[in-house]
């Protein structure tokens, strides 16, 4: 049996190894179509793409090891049984359960590293990729200067080109507004001709401008008092632009810390525990101020009995009947009074209307990020039961099918993730909505992906020919007469 299980367990991780691999380029893939926009024309440094591309490399692990957990078993036992080495093990009256024992062993040391993986490397790996793509989406595109378009991602400037030469330095017609001094278009440079090159490492963008006048107004200028507008005349001039703010500006990790993306277990446990102090807490104190906005006009009556035996509450208070009661009522039917307390009434309750629908939305959001950081705890555990999960549907239909490689296998496991996949994004909004108990919701894949590779193996236990196209002819065939015969019965009421 040792040899049997070598060869097994050796059949099996090359394929894990190879399809762990192609599945993280994969999804590696879809991050660079996904966000392909934000990196062009920004003039990023191999090392930024080399940090982006690794970090979600290291993200999409958790979500690719089920899928390649499926495709592997899938191909091994495919492999297994069209070499016709599964049919020799049971031919020696080995079980497929305990063919299949020493692969489900491994795959669960796969399940345990990959919780440790999404508790520990996920975190880290989601704080620095996501810190970066988004330094990388806010940098600016780098200097692109278009004809007859203004360019304003120079702080303080609009540039305008009225033609712009091949060699893609040197323009004409240009117009260039300064508004470094936000006082509107009082600093104009118009030129006949200029050229454009950078300095000092790309540092500093230099406007050599030829043939060209200078507009200002120097209104607000102390120094020249009777002189508030001036215009200069100039054969050459020289302006200098810092090109500090196209460079890529890291911000402080701490400013997303607070998502759950970036949280492990433990601190996403802290972060549910508050949650539900502080949403209990800011219910109460929402009542109460509901309860603030209410004026009541109640007269006590004395105490001759012990109230807390009959309500349990100490302080409740009760109308006194007495000649106060028709005072009120008169002061009611005087005048235009019933209008006016029916206004106040109307404005009294669009005041609680708009009051608990702003206290609903507050516990809504509150509720929906609670529920959000209980869904990303939970997905430490069921991406690692889908791996069990899997790899039973990969085994179980690899020995079914018999059929290894690339083809057939491919097919069926591409179909299965899609339809993981869909059931965790369904039941996960569910859960974030608050429709479904989160627990149940995120289980909920993972139970039906489990019966269906229960199902599928006690068929690969008893030689079950599920995909062979002669049981389903044959069965075919068996109800075939009925059909025909209650066809011949509507034929012949038809023609009656």
């Amino acid at each position: 049996m040792n040899r049997i299980d070598k060869l097994v367990i050796k059949n099996f991780i090359g394929p894990f190894i190879l399809t762990t691999f192609v599945v993280v380029f994969i999804f590696l893939l879809r991050f660079l179509m996904l966000y392909f926009e934000d990196f062009v024309g920004k003039d990023l440094d191999l090392s930024t793409f080399a940090k982006l591309f690794t970090y979600f490399s290291l993200i999409t692990v958790p979500v690719a090891l089920p899928l390649s957990t499926l495709l592997a078993s899938l191909m091994s036992f495919g492999n297994l049984g069209e070499h016709t080495e599964l049919t020799a093990m049971k031919s020696a009256g080995i079980p497929v359960s305990r063919i299949i024992l020493p692969v489900f062993i491994f795959t669960i040391g796969i399940s345990i590293f990959s919780y440790f993986y999404n508790d520990r490397l996920t975190p880290w790996a989601n704080l620095k990729g996501y810190s970066l793509l988004w330094d990388v989406r806010t940098t600016k595109v780098a200097l692109n200067i278009q004809e007859g378009v203004f360019y304003r991602q120079i702080p303080g400037y609009s540039i305008k080109a009225k033609e712009k030469l091949p060699d893609n330095e040197t323009m004409k017609g240009l117009i260039i507004y300064n508004h470094t001094d936000r006082n509107g278009n009082k600093n104009v440079t118009t030129a006949d001709s200029g050229r454009m090159y950078m300095m000092h490492n790309d540092s500093y963008l230099v406007l050599e401008l030829y043939n060209g006048y200078n507009y200002s107004n120097q209104k607000n200028n102390q120094v020249l008092n009777d002189t508030p507008f001036m215009r200069n005349k100039f054969k050459k001039n020289r302006m200098v632009f810092s090109m500090a703010s196209f460079d890529l500006k890291r911000t402080s990790e701490n400013q997303f810390k607070y998502h759950a993306y970036m949280k492990n277990v433990k601190e996403l446990e802290a972060q549910i525990d508050s949650s539900k102090i502080l949403i209990e807490k800011q219910s109460l104190t929402q009542v109460k101020a509901v309860k603030n906005m209410s004026s009541y006009q109640f007269k006590e009556i004395p105490v001759k009995y012990d109230i807390d035996s009959l309500t349990g509450d100490s302080t409740a208070k009760y109308i006194a009947p007495g000649p106060w009661v028709d005072e009120k009522i008169k002061l009611l039917e005087e005048g235009d009074r019933i209008n006016e307390i029916w206004s106040v009434a109307k404005s009294s309750a669009r005041s609680y209307k708009s009051q608990m629908s702003t206290n609903f939305a507050m516990l809504t959001s509150k509720r929906r990020d609670m529920y959000s950081a209980d869904v990303e705890r939970w997905h430490n555990y069921t991406y690692a039961m889908a791996c069990l999960a899997m790899f039973l549907i990969g085994a179980s239909l690899g020995t079914i099918i018999k059929k290894g490689g690339f083809g057939v296998p491919v097919l069926i496991a591409i179909s299965f993730f899609i339809f993981y996949y869909v059931m965790m994004q369904v039941t996960d909004k569910n859960a974030k909505e608050g429709l479904l108990p989160v627990f149940v919701a995120v289980w909920t894949p993972i139970a039906v992906l489990l019966t269906i590779g229960i199902y599928l193996l006690s068929k690969a236990t008893k030689d079950a020919r599920l995909f062979d196209t002669d049981i389903y002819s044959q069965f075919w065939d068996k109800i075939k007469p009925y059909f025909n015969f209650k066809k011949s019965k509507i034929n012949a009421a038809e023609s009656v």
